[in-house]
Formats: structure tokens, C-alpha cells, sequence
């Protein structure tokens, strides 16, 4: 007997068939992020030097356990990384079979875009702000007399903070679309309170960024600002294709 065009097999699935589902998703990512991370760990001194490389001075470590901490750091850090496309992968297969198709069609490009902004916000990251982030602090302090003496466990934790508060920033334009196509958000609504999104997102800098310096927090509330109007045009683009067939079919009655 043919299915209705709307039903899904996912739909007539036990719970226990789910539930057996995730796990079989579940236990696919763990693995997969315990292998990259292992990988990571092993080649964790090329991925510090990777990672050395914006900073122009040498790094020390204060305890005897502390470069081997900063090594765990960097392979946890690179594990997701690497994991990441693969934990989306499975949970798109997990989701996608109890949606209809246009709800397909609708989520697989955010989950794309996802992917592409925050790897997009790293890469920002790490060829702009952070080089111009330490040139200019280990400037402010060499002119103030103060000798770098970095150790290499702050180093690490203020590179990847800062690498994650990027990647994660740059997925503004696609939460805004989301809420818009939720009808949460509007462009009139943005529009009008764009001053207040440049406040706040000087508030998000300040919060962010792993020191208090106002340089860093301009590095990161800038490109927020220029994503805030890179939302706004992306939210007209897609309100326009959905009002666009009302508006046609509005026409169409009123002749």
C-alpha cells in the first residue's frame, strides 16, 4: 500500500527505534572526537607552533606540568574541530528523516552556513584580529618597559578563547534569519534599532574577549557590526522570497 506523499518512515518508528538511532549517532561523534583529538594530541607541538606563530616572542611554562596541560588544551580544542563537521553530518541524518521536504530543504543550507561562518570566524580570527591583537599589546608593554615573559598556558587559553568567541560571533546572519523566518525579527525591527546593536555589540566584545583592553574589543565588535548589516540585508532577501507569493496571489483575487 502507497504511503501518503507526507508521511514519513521516521514517524512510524518506536521509541525504542529512536532512542537506538541516537545512540548509534551518539557513540559515531564520541569516537570520531576521541580519534581526532588523539590525533591532535599527537601532533599537538606542530599545532602549537600553528598557533605560536602570530606571537612574535618566545613562550615559557611556570610549572612542570604545565606545557603537557597546554598540549591536552590544544588537542581537545583541534578534536572538536575536526569533529565538528562530522557531529553535524550525524545529527542532520538523525533529524532529517522525521521532516518533510520542504522543512529538508529549509534546514540543510543552516546547516551548511553554520559550518562555513563559525570555520569563517576562525579564520578571521587568526589572520586579522589575533595578529593585530598581539602586536599591539606586546607593544603596549614593551614601550611601558614591562619584558614579555608569556607562559604558554595563558598563551593558549587566550588564542583559542578567542578563536571560539569569533567562530561562534559569526554565526550572527544566521541567527537572525532563523529568528526572522520564526517571525521573531523583522528588517523594519533591526533597522530601526541598529544603534542599539552597536552598543550591544560592544557589550558582547567586552564580554567575549579574553582580556579587558578596549583594542581587542574593537577588533571583535567590528566585524559584529558589519555581520549585524550582512543579516539584515540576508533577512530581506529571504522575507521577500516568502511574502513575494502572497503579494502575486493577492493580485491575482482582486481582478
Amino acid at each position: 500500500m502507497r504511503k501518503p506523499a507526507g508521511s514519513n518512515a521516521s514517524a512510524e518508528m518506536p521509541i525504542t527505534g529512536h532512542l537506538q538511532e541516537f545512540r548509534k549517532r551518539l557513540v559515531t561523534s564520541v569516537l570520531f572526537f576521541i580519534l581526532a583529538t588523539s590525533l591532535a594530541f599527537y601532533f599537538s607541538e606542530t599545532l602549537l607552533l600553528w598557533i605560536k606563530r602570530p606571537l612574535s616572542v618566545d613562550l615559557i611554562f611556570l610549572s612542570p606540568a604545565e606545557a603537557f596541560w597546554a598540549d591536552m588544551k590544544i588537542a581537545l580544542f583541534f578534536g572538536f574541530l575536526f569533529s565538528f563537521p562530522v557531529m553535524l553530518y550525524e545529527l542532520w541524518f538523525f533529524v532529517s528523516p522525521g521532516l518533510l521536504n520542504k522543512e529538508r530543504l529549509a534546514l540543510f543550507p543552516l546547516f551548511t552556513f553554520g559550518l562555513v561562518f563559525f570555520f569563517g570566524g576562525l579564520a578571521f580570527c587568526y589572520f586579522v584580529a589575533l595578529p593585530f591583537a598581539l602586536e599591539f599589546l606586546i607593544s603596549y608593554g614593551q614601550n611601558a618597559g614591562v619584558l614579555p615573559l608569556i607562559s604558554v598556558s595563558n598563551y593558549v587559553d587566550f588564542n583559542l578563547k578567542l578563536l571560539l568567541a569569533f567562530g561562534l560571533i559569526f554565526e550572527l546572519p544566521l541567527v537572525m534569519v532563523v529568528l526572522a523566518q520564526m517571525g521573531l525579527l523583522s528588517t523594519d525591527f533591526l533597522t530601526r534599532n541598529r544603534k542599539y546593536a552597536v552598543l550591544g555589540a560592544f557589550l558582547v566584545a567586552a564580554i567575549a574577549t579574553p582580556t579587558p583592553d578596549i583594542f581587542n574589543q574593537i577588533l571583535m565588535a567590528l566585524p559584529l557590526i558589519i555581520l549585524y548589516e550582512v543579516g539584515i540585508i540576508t533577512v530581506r532577501m529571504f522575507s521577500g522570497k516568502k511574502t513575494a507569493p502572497s503579494g502575486e496571489s493577492a493580485e491575482g483575487t482582486s481582478v
